[in-house]
This record gives structure tokens, C-alpha cells and sequence, in this order.
């Protein structure tokens, strides 16, 4: 979603679309993705660490994602809001404050004015509508947009295309001066599946209030005593 949003701003606005990662050299395999869908150039920081599970957290790949965008320059960086590995959502907004750039998170929706940003966010009740300056970072929430699929042409031009691959050197970061991780998973687990739910049959709304009644009495571990009272007390 943030690679398909930045191609939309580069088509209406122009500029160059630069993918960044952070991991081993298996991680080319998802800048060449970005590359067939349109991108113009993949960077690649090599850190073996960042590519072992559990090895690494947020914070050390937002480190060294800012040490390698610093002195190349930019005008607006878009990161995507998780981790699908880890549901990490710390990455964007670590950048940006590396960087010492303003962050909106979570956009829906984005318009580019002259030297700034107007973004639509989602929040727990609605959304709402900011404006920064630019360089700025957002990420991306569901409904910004649909990722378009790369075409056999785009899989071929990507071939061409350039994939620079930078060390911890070539960055300016000593692996010395790498923190972390400051914080681990402890443990992952599915969701547990919600219980099935149950259709309280009867003649009569009263004859199903009372089997209801019943029901929950001794799902809450209630005795036939106190379930009775209810009843009673229901008048049913």
C-alpha cells in the first residue's frame, strides 16, 4: 500500500520512487517486487541481524533505515503502519523522529499542496484531517488504496533497474553504537475462536426469556436455587 500510494504521487506530481529496506540479502526478492510494480530504485542495508528472527526490534531497523536516508535527501517518505511479521508499528514514527521530520500515521487519504502535506487519518471514533510541511513521514492504513499487481513488462524493466547495496559502513553506523533491542516477543498466538452461539427456542417470548434465564444462570455457575429466584423475581 505505501509503495502502490507513492507511484500515485510520483504520477501526478513527478519526482523518483526509492524502496528501502533493512535485512539480509534474501530481502532483494521484496525490493524487486517493488522495482516490477514501478518503483525507480531499490536500497538495500544489509544487517544479518535484522534478518534473524527475534534478533532485532523496531528500533534498530528505524535507526539504520534514518542513517541511510539522511544524506541522500527527500521529499516525502511513506512507510506502511505494521510489521506483518511481528505487527511491529513502531518503525514509521521512529524514522521520522530520527529524523527530525513530522509524522502522521494511519492516512486514509493525502493531497499535496504547495510544500505541504494534508492528510486524512482514522482514529478510534472517526478521523481527522492534518496538514504539515514538508519533509514529512506518514503511514499507510487500509482504504488508502488498492496495490495495483506488477506486469510481466514491469517483472522485465525491474530487471534493469538499480538495487544499491549499503553497509553498516556506508551508512556511517558502527554496529557499536547500535541500542537494542530495547524490547522483545515475548510470545505469539492466534485468536481464540469466539464461542458458538446459541438459539434459545420456545412456543412463547416467556417460555424463552425463561430457558434464557437458565442458560446464563449456569454458564455463570449459578445454583438452581438462586436461577429459580430470578425467575421469580422476572415474574415469569
Amino acid at each position: 500500500m505505501a509503495i502502490e500510494e507513492a507511484l500515485r504521487i510520483r504520477e501526478r506530481h513527478g519526482g523518483r520512487v526509492l524502496v528501502w529496506s533493512v535485512g539480509e540479502k534474501r530481502s532483494i526478492s521484496a525490493l524487486q517486487t517493488a522495482l516490477a510494480m514501478g518503483a525507480d530504485e531499490g536500497r538495500l542495508i544489509i544487517d544479518e541481524i535484522s534478518g534473524r528472527n527475534g534478533g532485532v526490534d523496531g528500533y534498530r531497523i528505524a535507526r539504520l533505515l534514518a542513517a541511510g536516508l539522511k544524506p541522500f535527501g527527500f521529499d516525502l517518505i511513506v512507510a506502511g503502519q505494521r510489521a506483518i511479521d511481528d505487527d511491529n508499528t513502531f518503525v514509521g514514527s521512529a524514522v521520522a523522529e530520527f529524523l527530525g521530520i513530522p509524522n502522521i500515521s494511519m492516512v486514509t487519504k493525502i493531497e499535496i499542496l504547495e510544500g505541504r502535506i494534508r492528510c486524512v487519518c482514522t482514529q478510534e471514533r472517526g478521523t481527522i484531517t492534518l496538514e504539515s510541511s514538508l519533509p514529512a513521514l506518514f503511514t499507510t492504513q487500509r482504504g488508502l488504496n488498492e496495490p495495483r499487481t506488477p506486469t510481466l513488462a514491469g517483472v522485465f524493466k525491474a530487471r534493469k533497474k538499480l538495487i544499491s547495496i549499503l553497509s553498516l559502513e556506508d551508512i556511517g553506523v558502527r554496529e557499536t553504537e547500535l541500542v537494542g533491542p530495547i524490547s522483545r516477543v515475548v510470545r505469539m498466538f492466534l485468536k481464540p475462536d469466539r464461542p458458538r452461539v446459541r438459539i434459545i427456542e420456545g412456543g412463547s417470548s416467556q417460555e424463552k426469556a425463561v430457558k434464557l434465564i437458565k442458560a446464563l444462570g449456569n454458564d455463570l455457575g449459578m445454583t438452581e436455587n438462586s436461577i429459580n429466584c430470578l425467575e421469580l423475581e422476572g415474574k415469569w
